[in-house]
């Protein structure tokens, strides 16, 4: 599973790339999404990596965000108690574990938002200009992804 954070915002930027972001569910800064791992959103990563960051999430990031920043309709959070009446699953960490496995996805949760809202990283980025491999903070980070998003939550 890759998780996609949006990290630069909408001026200035084109069309069909402002278009890919919305089919990801990427409409703001610091959004983040979870993103299955097939040839036709790797293509859409490619085309929009210019404004984002990915990388493959860890199934003990993931628990954490899905308990501190997942949300139902109406801003509502997530909980174990939550699981257990909807899902087969008795927590949150054996949900997380299981949409790492590609056993379960985020959607088996009903009412659940497609988003997680992030706050700005502690320390901030380096800068949003560059790539990650060239010290930017943009493109794939593959699994350094998990410090960033712990430094978000």
């Amino acid at each position: 599973m890759i998780a996609a954070i949006r990290i630069r915002g909408h001026v200035n930027v084109r069309h069909e790339v402002e278009a890919t972001m919305r089919m990801l569910h990427l409409t703001r800064a610091h959004h983040c999404a979870l993103i299955r791992e097939t040839p036709s959103y790797h293509g859409m990563l490619h085309k929009v990596k210019d404004y984002i960051t990915y990388g493959h999430i860890s199934s003990d990031v993931l628990s954490e965000l899905i308990a501190r920043r997942g949300r139902l309709t109406g801003d509502i959070p997530i909980t174990d108690e939550y699981l257990r009446d909807h899902t087969p699953f008795d927590s949150i960490a054996a949900f997380s574990e299981a949409i790492i496995k590609d056993e379960a996805e985020l959607t088996d949760i009903p009412g659940v938002k497609p988003v997680f809202r992030l706050h700005p990283p502690i320390s901030g980025h380096r800068t949003i200009k560059r790539s990650f491999k060239a010290g930017g903070a943009l493109g794939d980070r593959d699994d350094a992804i998990n410090e960033l998003i712990r430094r978000m939550l």
